[in-house]
């Protein structure tokens, strides 16, 4: 449904409330010059990035408000008896002009913000909640939808209109549209707060994140890292009007050139810098607000009916209930802590043997696991990495495997706007040569763009409003100096092939309604695409396709490919036990109930960590509580364990091509047709039963992830240290 918000999976915009804007005052500002005014009428309707300035966002997006509004009233207020069409297709077919506004608004004020941009974001948020709030605790409305729903059995309605029906439905009740006039007041209330504080985590994490940053005018300190990473360094101080070399953070607790840096000393102080980014108890210390986040959140669900924040937000996933989450995780925790713990041991036992006299810390995991890694499967990151060219990776890879799977074809276009230069855009033809969709390919970091790794699209596909896709991929990759190849580590490449996968869920739907197209289902399912996808960038036919030196165009030599594939899982228990740190650390926060005290997020993070055998100082939280944008302004509260769930899902569906012949268009337009297609038209748990045979299970997760290789010899945690 073309709400306020529409899908989103990673840049969606922050909530909360506000009167909403009256369509006179929207109207203030906005015609014909603006941008948005009409539908686009570039190939596929994509956004006119060269006619779009910041000063055009606004009055679009008010004002697109209040013609949704208007339509809304409309629908209401009809004296027909309410039907499917005239209510949920009519609905259904709201809100464009605040669709194709507020989408390319999400995605540049993630991705390429300024000042004007962030504080427009400010003033929007909680404009936007209060326009959701304006839909969705409608009582006319409402009682149509419910009119409708009451006689669904009735309506002999195709399958995918009942499903709409059910989740219209189901939102509505969900978002508060039974309860009482009083208690609508103060929803709206608790979501302009909660709204408001999303937003400014945000803007402070970005400020936060950026002041981070590892600054030097000594080369030396920098010893070991190549010349390539030491001139994108010093191009980063240039960058920043300064001189001497700049090392940015990422978004995760561990940063990359800690694995190559062999001062221990500024190993410590980068650590330290990303561990306390947002903790220094300045205007951008992030502590004070999200406690108060998670105790405006329980708040909320107990006006809606829930102990938690939690049990409100997995009332409508997979799992149903927080219970069942932690259950699953419960079941991981020691298969990874005891994996870890002998990671650690190897690990310890290098630095021994290095005559090291320190035991092992965060900051020094990454260098020595390396070594280890080197050791082990005699694999060195500067042996790889010339076969892992990113435009090589991205078309010869990525491309060429869904190529293979699905038939697609893709063509650069360089004819058509973007709101950065180093954007890229492809058009995407089906088989049978069809134009498909518009992909834009954003890869290299900026100070002005949020850190991580993020799909989303500009234009939402679905039959009812004939849209293809227009859909985008944003990464975090260190752009090399002018005239130097982008050479990417493995993990760059999966995540690649990871952000492609959702974008290839995006653009497959075959949905009628937008509500249910692609991908609109749940968090614990809707990264299953994106994960199962992550699989072929180590199939062999793949691999050797786009794995080729970008000097020579050799392709990588045989025994190099095998030392990647033995070494595929290595640190797996350490990558694992990070992820269900953090996964916790969520669950932990927002199974709070609404009578608990404000919270110390120092204390309770300690303490959750202790309550989950999770702490454990050389394996921190891939995200700490004081920057988990996942979770705070990210649209993934009480939902990162999705990513966890969707890899049991991602590994068992590998299990099914592993045994079905792999690579091969018969399988690939099967998991198309079967799953990829079909967005959020059926129950999720039948939907992938009904094309795996049966429900999922962990054991392919644990072979694939090599948890069983040493069956795990202790379940000691990896040994402490001071952080």
């Amino acid at each position: 449904m073309r709400y306020a918000t529409a899908g989103c999976l990673a840049a969606a915009l922050l909530l909360g409330t506000r009167s909403a804007p009256t369509p006179a005052a929207a109207a203030a500002g906005f015609g014909p010059s603006n941008p948005f005014y009409a539908e686009s009428t570039l190939p596929f309707h994509a956004p006119p990035f060269d006619r779009i300035r910041d000063q055009d966002y606004r009055p679009a997006i008010e004002a697109g408000m209040a013609r949704q509004r208007a339509e809304v009233e409309r629908i209401a207020n009809d004296p027909s008896p309410p039907t499917f069409d005239n209510t949920l297709v009519a609905l259904e077919r709201s809100g464009r002009l605040l669709d194709r506004a507020q989408r390319a608004f999400a995605a540049v004020s993630e991705a390429n913000t300024d000042p004007k941009l962030q504080e427009l974001k400010r003033v929007l948020a909680p404009e936007l909640a209060a326009h959701q709030d304006a839909i969705y605790l409608n009582t006319r409305l409402f009682g149509r939808v419910a009119a409708v729903y009451a006689a669904r059995g009735t309506l002999h309605l195709d399958p995918e209109s009942l499903r709409l029906v059910e989740i219209v439905y189901r939102n509505f009740v969900h978002q508060g549209a039974r309860l009482s006039a009083a208690n609508k007041r103060r929803l709206e209330k608790l979501n302009e707060q909660i709204s408001t504080l999303a937003n400014d985590f945000s803007i402070k994490l970005l400020q936060a994140t950026t002041d981070g940053a590892y600054r030097t005018r000594d080369a030396a300190s920098l010893a070991g890292l190549s010349e390539a990473q030491l001139a994108a360094a010093s191009q980063a101080a240039r960058a920043r009007g300064s001189t001497g070399y700049v090392i940015a953070l990422q978004n995760t607790t561990q940063q990359p050139d800690l694995q190559f840096l062999t001062e221990r000393n500024v190993r410590a102080e980068i650590f330290r810098n990303s561990w306390e980014r947002a903790e220094h108890g300045d205007a951008d210390d992030t502590r004070a607000t999200i406690a108060r986040l998670a105790q405006l959140r329980a708040a909320r669900a107990q006006l809606l009916g829930y102990p938690s924040h939690a049990a409100w937000k997995l009332a409508d996933q997979m799992a149903k209930t927080p219970a069942r989450a932690l259950a699953f995780m419960d079941q991981l925790t020691p298969l990874a802590t005891g994996k870890a713990a002998s990671e650690a041991r190897r690990i310890q036992a290098l630095i021994d043997a290095q005559h090291g006299g320190f035991r092992l810390a965060p900051w020094d995991w990454e260098l020595f696991a390396e070594q280890a890694r080197k050791a082990r499967y005699e694999l060195d990151e500067s042996q790889v990495k010339p076969y892992f060219e990113l435009d090589s990776v991205l078309q010869n890879g990525v491309f060429y495997a869904a190529h293979e799977l699905y038939g697609i074809t893709f063509r650069e276009r360089h004819d058509l706007p973007v709101y950065q230069p180093d954007v890229r855009v492809f058009e995407i033809f089906d088989a049978d040569g069809k134009p498909l969709a518009l992909f834009y390919a954003d890869y290299f970091k900026r100070d002005n763009k949020n850190g991580g790794a993020w799909m989303d699209s500009f234009v939402h596909p679905s039959r009812l409003l004939g849209d293809l896709t227009v859909v985008y991929n944003v990464a975090n990759l260190p752009k090399p100096p002018a005239g130097q190849p982008a050479l990417i580590s493995f993990d760059d490449v999966t995540t690649l092939f990871h952000e492609f996968g959702h974008a290839l869920h995006e653009m497959f739907s075959d949905a009628r309604y937008p509500t249910l197209s692609g991908t609109t289902p749940e968090r614990d399912f809707v990264e299953f695409p994106s994960q199962f996808n992550e699989h072929w960038a180590l199939d062999p036919q793949v691999l050797n396709h786009y794995a080729r030196n970008y000097r020579t165009g050799e392709a990588m030599p045989a025994m190099l490919v095998e030392r990647i594939k033995k070494a595929h899982n290595f640190n797996e228990g350490y990558d694992l036990t990070e992820l269900l740190a953090a996964a916790e650390l969520d669950m932990q926060w927002h199974t709070l109930p609404a009578s608990a005290p404000l919270q110390d997020p120092d204390r309770f993070e300690k303490q959750a960590l202790l309550r989950t055998h999770l702490d454990i100082p050389a394996v921190p939280p891939r995200y700490r509580s004081s920057y988990f944008a996942h979770i705070w302004s990210g649209g993934y509260s009480a939902g990162y364990y999705a990513y966890l769930w969707t890899q049991m899902l991602a590994d068992d569906a590998f299990e099914w091509f592993d045994e079905h012949g792999g690579l091969t268009r018969e399988n690939g337009e099967r998991f198309r047709r079967m799953i990829l297609a079909r967005g959020d038209t059926v129950d999720l748990d039948r939907l992938y039963a009904d094309w795996r045979g049966r429900a999922p299970t962990v054991k392919a997760m644990i072979k694939y992830r090599g948890l069983d290789e040493d069956r795990i010899a202790s379940s000691t945690p990896p040994a402490a240290a001071a952080r």
